[in-house]
Formats: structure tokens, sequence, C-alpha cells
């Protein structure tokens, strides 16, 4: 009897997981996404919800590669079953709702406090334990005041242990992101067609409880992007949530990543739109694009 209440118990975790996946789908359709990726969701969650055995021992036998091999789940979709599985929540849901609260998230990170988070939050728009490992590995951290290098090491150990098994080895290492020219374009398919896209209900600084916030669901080379405009406090502050546009993108062989785009002031690019981290990469964009066209003129 108590095995089969344990069975039961476990069993009703794959509906859990399920149920939230479905509500993926369903928001995912609501704010116009492709049709595959909703289908995609959808096919996962009903899966989960026939599966006879816990997918939880799938998960604690090979990590989220023993998701993988399930039928109908794909990478993403695993990244976003192993979260739900080890913090009974899904960012990506959260996102879509427009409930997240990336300084809560920030939180879960030993030795990273309240202030700190809001630090991390504010000055590098970082949303994802994923985006804030990236920013600890490629030196942004540190530059955060009360971190420096010795405990941006700490927290990259930390999150390593934190991610292990939600994404597959060598991840950072070889880690891509689309090109220059793709994020660049889903900032400018986003700000041109605000008045025709999807609004969402952001938690955060929305004291009318409306749905303000624009999102899009686009595909491009292979990678699924969702950008919406940052609701940051730094963003409020400054007067730039109607300009930083943040954009989270993902392939099937690639976990999400996150970057923001800005209007630069001042400098070479002065008025030009830049993704903040990455602005050497960007002014070479535009030389070459500069260069291109006089070519063909």
């Amino acid at each position: 009897m108590a095995i089969q209440q344990a069975l039961g118990d476990a069993l009703s975790e794959n509906r859990f997981v399920a149920d939230k996946l479905e509500d993926v789908a369903r928001l995912l359709e609501q704010q116009d996404a492709s049709p595959f990726r909703v289908r995609a969701y959808r096919n996962a969650a009903s899966y989960l919800r026939d599966l006879a055995h816990p997918v939880r021992h799938d998960y604690e036998r090979a990590g989220k590669r023993g998701l993988d091999d399930l039928p109908t789940i794909g990478q993403s979709i695993a990244a976003t079953v192993a979260e739900i599985l080890d913090t009974g929540a899904s960012s990506l849901l959260e996102r879509l709702r427009g409930t997240t609260d990336p300084e809560e998230v920030l939180q879960t990170v030993p030795m990273i406090g309240p202030e700190l988070a809001r630090r991390i939050h504010q000055e590098l728009d970082i949303e994802t334990l994923e985006a804030l490992e990236v920013a600890a590995h490629d030196g942004r951290l540190a530059t955060i005041k009360g971190i420096g290098p010795r405990r941006a090491e700490s927290l990259r150990h930390s999150l390593s242990d934190m991610l292990a098994r939600r994404r597959p080895r060598r991840v950072l290492q070889d880690r891509q992101q689309p090109s220059i020219a793709d994020i660049l374009f889903v900032d400018q398919s986003y700000r041109s067609n605000l008045d025709g896209l999807p609004m969402i209900k952001p938690r955060r600084f929305n004291p009318t409880g409306e749905a303000r916030l624009p999102i899009l669901h686009v595909e491009r080379d292979g990678w699924q992007f969702t950008a919406l405009f940052s609701n940051s406090p730094a963003a409020h502050r400054f007067g730039r949530n109607r300009d930083w546009v943040v954009i989270y993108f993902e392939r099937a062989d690639q976990p999400e990543g996150q970057v923001t785009v800005v209007t630069e002031h001042g400098g070479p690019l002065d008025g030009k739109r830049v993704i903040r981290g990455q602005e050497k990469a960007c002014e070479a964009y535009y030389l070459e694009q500069v260069q291109e066209h006089l070519q063909a003129h």
C-alpha cells in the first residue's frame, strides 16, 4: 500500500509538470508564438501526463540528458522540466505571465542577498541564473560593487553546481548566440510593431494591473526569440523602459540566453541600437554595413 501511495505521489508530480508545460503552450499560443513551438510544449505535456513512471527518476538518473532522451522532450523543454523539478516553478512561465521577479531568482544563489541581487539586476539587467553564470564568466559580474574577482569565482562554482544537471556538459565553452544581425533584426521587429503585439500584465511597476507590456515571439535562423521592453528598476529610473529591449533566445542544442539592446548615447555609435556588453562587435557590424553599402553603390 505504501509503495502504491509513493508511486501515486510521484505520478502526481508528472501531472504537475505537465500542467505547467500546458500553461506555457497556452500562453505562447495567446501571444502568437510559432505553432511549432506551441505544439512542442503541448505534446510534451501530454506525454508526461500519461507517463507510467516518475519523470524525476529519469532526471535523477542522468540529469538533463535523461530528460532529453524521452520522446517529445527536446533540449529546450528538458531545461524547463528540470527547472520545475528543481524549484517547483518555471521562469519561462512566469515571464510569459508577467509575474517574474528577477531579484527573487538571483537570491536563490548562495552569497546573494536582497541588496546584491538588486544591484546585479539593475546594473546588468540580468533576470535568469543562466545569464548570471555567463556574466560571472565574462567578467561583468566582478564589476558589481561588493563582488570582485574572488567572490565572482565563488559564485561561478555555486552556479555551476546549481545548474549542472539542467544542461549538457561543456555548455559554457560551446555556448553560441545568434548573430548581431539577427538580434538587431528582432529588436527592430519588436519596436516597429508595438501596436500589433499581444500585451502582458507585468507585476512590477504596474499599479493599475493593466496589460501594457508588448511581447514578441519570433523564430529566425533556427533560434526562438522572445522580446519585450525591460521592466527593471533601472530602466524606469533612467526613463528607458520604452528603449531598453530584453531579448531571450534559445535553440535545440543551446540553453536559453539573454541580451539587452539599447540606444547608444555618445561616441561612434551615437543613436545606434547596441547590444549591451557587445559594443565592439556592434561597431564592427555597423562598419561592415557601411562598407557593403558603399560597394553596392
